[in-house]
């Protein structure tokens, strides 16, 4: 049930932005002002937008609050304080292997075969 609203809440969100961003710009917000036509012109393609983008906004805050829920109901009779004082101890971490003991994965090196005594020269 998560899941499925979850992908309706990303869809929404991905539609909502594209809707946004066809609309034309009506104010100097950024000094360049609106641009030319598009598929549809004149005021009908800006209410038709504005409307949809009131649309796809009230499903968003009704999936963004159906999630909140959701969240709450799983999460319900336990604080973030009882999960952290109720985990098991970490377990220490076992030493690393020394070298030249067998248990190393790395093919032995050259220093690593040399003779350990000194010869004379």
């Amino acid at each position: 049930m998560e899941n499925v609203v979850l992908i309706i809440h990303l869809l929404l969100a991905l539609s909502l932005i594209g809707v946004v961003l066809l609309q034309r710009s009506e104010g100097g917000g950024l000094g360049m002002g609106g641009g030319g036509g598009g598929a549809m012109s004149g005021r009908a393609a800006a209410t038709a937008l504005g409307k949809l983008t009131w649309i796809l906004a009230a499903a968003f805050i009704a999936t963004s609050l159906t999630l909140t829920i959701l969240a709450a109901q799983k999460g319900a009779g336990s604080s973030v304080l009882d999960r952290i004082m109720d985990a098991p101890a970490r377990e220490e971490a076992p030493e690393p292997a020394l070298p030249g003991t067998g248990e190393d994965l790395l093919p032995p090196s050259a220093d690593d075969t040399a003779p350990l005594t000194p010869t004379a020269d």
